[in-house]
Formats: C-alpha cells, structure tokens, sequence
C-alpha cells in the first residue's frame, strides 16, 4: 500500500522584528498596516494580512500600543534599547559602547544597518543572558560622526564610486555621474555623504572637492587634513579682516598697563620657530628673592569676541602641528607678527609675575595686562649651551646667527638662576606625584621639496625643563586664582589612570622584567618614574613609553576641576599659549573679567566650548599622528634594500609588528610572510610558536627586517622578516 504524500505545511511569514524596528525608528510616529506594508515593500494581500496578525499580537505582548484605531506606537523605550556610540573594527564588524551598559555589545557586519564609525545610534540588544555574549541590532542612527570622507575615485561609465584607506569605513561611497565635478580617474577626493537608501549597499555621495593624485606630497598632506575636517587656508574674508587690524603700540593703551619695558627680559624657542607666545623676566630684588615675569602674547586685546576673526579661531580651536607645515589657529599677521614676542621689539602681553624665594617658594603674586620689550631670543640649543658651560659666548655651530656672538653677563647670569629654580620645582613636583613623561619625538630633516633625508629624535634636556616649569607654575597659579573664588573658569583636568589598562600594561612589561606597584595613587605614579628611569635608552623605551601614556586617561578641557593627575596639581589651565589654543585665549579672556571684579560667567556656555576644544584637540592630534606615519612610509620608500634591526613591539594572530631601532618606523611582518616555519599565535606569552622548531617570536625580540612594501596613501609599511639577531646571515 502507498504512503499518501503530506502536502508541506506553509510556514507563516512573520514580521514582528521587521514592524518593531519601523517603530522604534519613528518613535513618535503611529503607523497603520498599510504604511507599514509599503515600508517593507510588500502589497500582496496575504502579507498585509500577516502584517495586521503581527500587529496584533504585539500588541497583545505590551510591545506596541494600539494609540487609535489600527494605528501603533512603539512602546516606550524598554530596557533592551540603548543610546550610544558604535566603534567599528577592521573586520567590518562593530562594538556598542554605552555607559549604562557594563560589557561593549558586538554587532554583526548584518546587524550595523548603515551605522558608521563613532555615529550615535540607538540599538536593540539581546544575547543578555548570562554565560552568553551580548549581541546587538542598530535600530536608529540618531546622529552621524562625519558625512565627510577622503578617498580615491574610480570613475565608471554612468557612475563611480569612492573607496577609502581608513580600514573601519567598511564600504564604499556611490557617486553618480552628474555629482562627479572635476574629478579625474583616480584622484584623491573628498566627498560628502548626502543619502543612504534602505535598500542601498552604500551611501550615495558627491565630490566636494579634488586633492590632487594618489602618493603625491602635498595630495598626502591636504587628504589627512580633510579626512580630520580640518582646514588648510583661512577663508578670505578672515584673512582680509586680519589684515585691517591696528597693530600698532599706541602711549594710550601702555597707559592702561603695567610697564616692564625696562625689565630683562628674553625668549627661548626651538630653533626653528616662527610665532614666540611666551618670555621670561628676570629682577633680583632688595630683599634677596626674585621676580620672575612669564609674559604671554595678549592675543584676546586683538581678538575680539563676535568678529568673524574669532568665530573662525574658535571653530578651529587649536594650531596643526604636521610633519612638515604648520596650519595656523590665528592667520599670519598675528601668530607671527603682533602676537610674536620677537627681539628688540614692544609688545601687549598678559603676565603672571612672582616672587619667588632662594627655594623656589611663591611669595608673591601678580596677574594682568602688561608692555614688554625683549632683549634676546635664544634657541633651546643655545640656552642649553650657557646652562651646561655657564660660557657667554655661543659658538657657531649652534647659533642662530650663524656666527658666534657674546651674550651679557646679566643674560647669562639670570638663565643660571633660573635653571636652578625649575630645577627645584621639578623635584617637588615628583616628590608630590607629578609623573615625567619624556616620550622620544621622532623629527624629520626635509629638504626644500618635503622630501625626507634623515630622522632624528627630539630630547627634553634642562633648558626645555626650564621653559616647562615657568610655564606650569603660571598655568597652576591662575587656575588657583580663580578656582579658590569658586567662579566659572576653564581647566586642564586629568583623571587617574584606567586600572584594567594598567594591568594589561603590567602583562607586557612583565616580559622585559619590569613591574608596577598597585598599593595607592602614590605608589603607582613612583613606580612609573621609575620604569621610565629605567628604560631611558633601551631598546624597548619607545614601546614602554607608549603603553605607560596609553594607560593614562586623555587630559582634556573642563570647567569642572578634578585636578591633573598626571602633574600633581589640584588646579590647572592653560594660560601660555593663546597664539596656539583657543582654551588659552578664554582663560585671558575670564581672567581679566574677574580682575575687573565680574561675576562669574555661565558654566553651561563654557563646557559646551570646552568638549569642542577638546574635540578638535584631539583632531589635530590624530592629523599630526598620520603625517609622521606618512613621513615615515616616505622616508622607508627609499630605503627598500637595506636590511633594519627592529624590536617586536605587537603580536596578533596575522602577524608581528616591529618598530625600526635607528628610526622608530612601525610596520607588520605577516605570518604567512615568515617562512623559516610554521607559526601560531600563542596569546597567552605574546608570542608566535614555530610549529617545527618550538622557537617564539615574542614582545620585545630583536629582529632583522626588510621593506616588502610602503603604502603612501594606507600610510602602511609591509616588512619581510630575516632572521634574528642571534643567527647567522644566511
């Protein structure tokens, strides 16, 4: 007998995901199974159908509300939506971070639903269970991060498309034919991000404006300003308005001020600076102790609130400091020529000047608008010089001049006294917990066309001490001036240090032999003197001093005081260099408010000013990153066959990454690129493990490398491993 054959049953579709994400996009918005039939694209009668069921039945389970008759309303926001941030990875793939949640939610490359690196988004989040990882849905993009982007355009017949190097924008830009501009095939362009359809695999875009090609310098350059936001000219009318402003030193305004004219006084800068901020007086007083002027350009006297000249330093908010230019926060006739305390010449500046006592004590204190006239500009060169030697002649070969010159006893003398004095602060300083953080600066010898022809580092030595602690003690005492009066003001705050980053850090210097003491707050910031100490000049210095200011929170600007952690002071501001920071130019601006007795400013106005401070500080901060990375793939462009010796400063699963000794260029030897055996990554010893052999490539191992590759425009350096340092040349 033949079995009868069971027609399938049809399974029912559902929609309830579909319709509870609808709503929960349009919170406030009722919707009826029409309207969101035609959100899901569907007409047909049994799944308008299914779609009234599911309404239903959502509605039954208190997700949705009935608000009237066959329209729904989300329900109020449950406990399984979150508002935050999404942080991408290279992988296409992303993490949800939100405070309110402990762990970071993942969220599948499926699950982004057009949300883009650092976009304020809302998310659904399952997988809450415990024993299970979190998991999460992009309901809503609320606020995007950036709709600008950098990439290089390839041009097809109706349409084109815009990819970018950055590696968490996971996809490609859609430009159609008639939004291309001027663009050429495979220019570097910069777009902007202006629709992205439901049912479109990437944002439509147009080109906004061309940088030029691919690998060229300044291209290379104007693309990492561009991907930031930053500018790279000032706009017309700012530089016009600049130029009208009266520079003059006028008798009516020195009137209004305090007259150091006839004080010493003198500056000291790199070698190669153009805008001079700040300068020193020196005065030995009756009474044996000193007083000590640190004069700072009155840049606010020129730069007044409501101007288009002042909007624009404000949306800016700081100076760019890349490898091979300066973009400048204030345009040229001010950063540097009125606002330049350059020798032999008169100038408005705003002083904090101090008596201070054979022991570096502060007796004595006085803020406000002053007139100045420098006697001298020195280079840290040559004010190192005259502190090592206590000689009054700069020889040649490190003047600025050019030739040697003589410098005046009283110069002379008053730079030693001063050396003295900072050298003292510094020292109460570390007592009191300060940590010294002199991380290497890597700098470039560039010829006249930007080409790199050599690499040096940049050392702190006791004429940049000298300047640092002058600069600190001003900055410390008129945050102290007006955070006793309990009035609104802008500080530098820095929080302690992230106790899981510091741990990890532990893990990894733990591998060279090094440890830090967790007992207290003291206990740690000695232990990191220490270790810093203790590295100066080894081969791992460079990947120490990096993990120790990565362990550390981000210092940023506040007008709620905790104190700098990382100084040891409980108040701080910037006060030294408004030429440069626009926080600086607010802080002059409040403190002369208040020493003309005002009242204290609106708190609310003023952190909203200083989150964008801090935003663009950080901008610029990544900008000048890149345009060392960029320097440094340039310069090891021309170095293809030359063999480097290298430290192993990162291990992943694909590779090892290695930071060049001689010039602290980074790049990544690949796994399946390191052929004398077959390696896995052990995660546990930071290490890769030959299969054959058993040997570890591990954190820290001295390494021969070669360029295989140098990507310009990824800013990335591909090496092939050689050997290591122990084994014979083969």
């Amino acid at each position: 007998m033949s079995k009868r054959l069971r027609k399938p049953i049809k399974k029912e579709k559902d929609f309830s995901d579909k319709i509870v994400k609808i709503l929960s996009q349009s919170a406030n918005k009722a919707f009826n199974y029409k309207q969101i039939g035609a959100k899901l694209e569907l007409d047909d009668t049994e799944s308008r159908n299914q779609i009234i069921k599911d309404l239903k039945i959502l509605a039954s389970q208190d997700k949705i509300i009935e608000s009237e008759p066959g329209k729904y309303l989300i329900k109020a926001v449950s406990k399984d939506y979150y508002e935050g941030k999404i942080d991408m990875t290279g992988r296409k793939t992303a993490y949800f971070v939100c405070a309110d949640l402990e762990e970071d939610v993942f969220i599948p490359t499926n699950n982004l639903n057009h949300a883009l690196d650092k976009d304020i988004v809302k998310v659904y989040v399952y997988n809450r269970r415990k024993g299970k990882r979190p998991e999460g849905e992009v309901i809503e993009v609320i606020e995007r991060n950036k709709t600008d982007f950098v990439g290089v355009i390839d041009i097809q017949k109706n349409f084109s498309f815009v990819s970018t190097a950055n590696p968490k924008m996971y996809t490609d830009i859609f430009i159609p034919k008639d939004k291309i501009g001027e663009a050429e095939q495979g220019d570097v362009v910069l777009v902007h991000i202006e629709d992205w359809p439901d049912r479109a695999d990437s944002p439509f875009g147009k080109v906004i404006k061309v940088l030029g090609k691919p690998g060229e310098h300044d291209t290379e350059i104007h693309a990492i300003l561009a991907e930031y936001g930053l500018p790279s000219e000032f706009p017309i009318e700012v530089e016009t308005y600049a130029q009208k402003i009266d520079t003059s030193i006028e008798e009516s305004e020195i009137a209004k001020r305090r007259d150091m004219r006839d004080t010493l006084t003198f500056t000291i800068d790199p070698k190669d600076a153009k805008d001079f901020d700040d300068a020193l007086s020196f005065k030995k007083l009756e009474n044996g102790n000193y007083e000590i002027g640190i004069h700072i350009a009155d840049v606010s006297y020129y730069l007044e609130e409501g101007t288009i000249l002042d909007d624009e330093a404000y949306q800016r908010a700081t100076s760019v400091y890349l490898v091979d230019r300066v973009v400048p926060m204030l345009p040229e006739v001010l950063s540097n020529f009125a606002c330049s305390l350059r020798p032999n010449e008169e100038k408005y500046t705003f002083s904090a000047i101090f008596e201070i006592t054979e022991t570096s004590q502060v007796v004595n204190q006085w803020f406000g608008r002053t007139v100045i006239y420098s006697d001298q500009r020195f280079s840290y060169e040559e004010a190192q010089y005259i502190i090592e030697t206590k000689d009054d002649v700069i020889p040649e070969e490190i003047s600025i001049t050019g030739s040697s010159y003589q410098v005046s006893k009283e110069i002379v003398s008053a730079t030693l006294k001063m050396d003295e004095l900072a050298k003292i602060f510094r020292k109460r300083r570390m007592a009191d917990g300060a940590i010294s953080f002199d991380k290497m600066e890597v700098k470039f010898n560039l010829d006249q066309n930007g080409e790199p022809q050599g690499v040096y580092f940049k050392v702190s030595k006791d004429a940049n001490h000298l300047i640092e602690e002058f600069m600190l003690l001003a900055n410390k005492k008129v945050a102290e001036f007006i955070g006793k009066q309990k009035k609104t003001f802008i500080y530098r705050i820095h929080d302690e240090p992230n106790e899981d980053k510091l741990i990890a850090m532990q893990t990894v210097i733990a591998k060279f032999g090094y440890k830090i003491d967790f007992r207290n707050k003291g206990d740690i910031s000695k232990s990191l003197n220490a270790l810093m100490e203790e590295v100066n000049g080894k081969k791992e210095q460079n990947l120490i001093d990096t993990l120790a200011i990565r362990s550390m929170s981000k210092a940023k600007y506040s007008t709620d005081n905790i104190g700098h952690y990382g100084l040891a002071f409980e108040y701080y501001s910037h006060f030294t260099s408004p030429i440069r920071r626009y926080p600086d130019v607010m802080v002059h601006r409040l403190l002369q408010h208040y020493l003309d007795g005002g009242k204290s400013v609106d708190e609310e106005t003023y952190e909203t000013k200083c989150v964008h401070s801090s935003t663009m500080e950080g901008l610029a901060t990544n900008a000048e990153r890149d345009s060392i990375k960029y320097m440094q793939v340039k310069y090891m462009q021309d170095h293809q066959d030359q063999e480097f010796l290298g430290v192993i400063s990162g291990v992943t699963e694909w590779g090892i990454y290695v930071e060049i000794i001689e010039n602290k260029c980074e790049g990544m030897c690949r796994i399946r690129d390191i052929k004398d055996d077959y390696y896995t990554f052990d995660e546990k010893q930071y290490a890769l493990t030959g299969a054959t052999s058993g040997k570890l490539l591990q954190l820290g191992d001295e390494i021969y490398v070669k360029v295989k590759n140098a990507d310009l425009v990824k800013k990335q350096l591909d090496f092939n491993f050689l050997r290591r340092i122990e084994e014979p040349i083969k």
